[in-house]
């Protein structure tokens, strides 16, 4: 057809809706907690008008009411250590260490207009449709906010936090940790599928703005290029860096003494 072509290339009228990220996110380390707000501006590049947009809320995964949690299968094998047999009644299919006393998924504090004015949402399982005061046409943009944070999960995959015991130090691996757009194509409109843990989902194109603030004594990694290495690392790191630009084979950062 006119949006994919038979030999598999894009046609003329293919396209991609986007949505830029303006995110401050902050890390409780004392409490392994995620604090985040973000502005959205989503774009509609589609031949269709949208009277509201769906996100993914991919830490509801670990809500103890999930719907993988609750579609779960297991069995009881010949020779089963205590932690599989734990695991058998575990929130998720994933590996997880849950503190009892903390809920766990999005809490969503408000979803609001540019201007602050509230906008009507509702979440289902892992996803979340808000509702547009007016329908987005084609070309057309919106911005809107999102305030939200989560309690971190001991899931030593992608998202979650492993203690040392020995030193008593967090660390942090944190995918599927802001609310994000759900693809909309001419294939199937939305893609909204529950996040169910073994899956992934393709997400619009777009540009992120992203400020996380962490305690003085952590050092980041993350994908994009940062603007204040001045500011966030050593004069030796600094060295280290400016050294791993000119060089052709990997440079340490960041040692395991640091």
């Amino acid at each position: 057809n006119t949006y994919r072509s038979a030999s598999g290339q894009p046609g003329k009228d293919y396209f991609q809706n986007t949505a830029d990220y303006d995110i401050k996110v902050e890390l409780d380390d004392t409490n392994q907690r995620i604090v985040g707000s973000e502005m959205i501006t989503y774009t509609n590049n589609s031949p269709d008008p949208l009277r509201y947009l769906w996100l993914q809320l991919d830490q509801n995964l670990f809500k103890e009411n999930s719907i993988n949690a609750l579609s779960r299968t297991g069995k009881i094998e010949n020779k089963m250590t205590a932690g599989q047999l734990e695991g058998m009644n575990a929130p998720s299919s994933v590996r997880s260490e849950i503190v009892s006393d903390k809920d766990y998924g999005y809490n969503i504090k408000a979803v609001k207009t540019a201007s602050g004015g509230a906008l009507p949402f509702t979440i289902n399982g892992t996803m979340m449709r808000v509702d547009l005061p007016t329908v987005l046409q084609t070309g057309q943009s919106y911005t809107f906010g999102i305030d939200w944070d989560f309690n971190i999960n001991a899931y030593y995959g992608r998202s979650g936090y492993e203690l040392f015991e020995e030193d008593g130090n967090y660390n942090y691996f944190m995918a599927h940790w802001f609310p994000r757009l759900c693809v909309y194509d001419d294939v199937n409109g939305w893609q909204h599928k529950q996040f169910m843990g073994r899956g992934e989902f393709a997400v619009p194109f777009g540009d992120y703005k992203v400020a996380i603030t962490v305690p003085a004594d952590h050092i980041v990694a993350a994908t994009g290029e940062c603007q204040n290495y001045s500011k966030v690392l050593s004069k030796e790191q600094q060295r280290r860096m400016d050294k791993a630009s000119k060089s052709t084979t990997p440079v340490i950062i960041v040692t395991q003494d640091d």
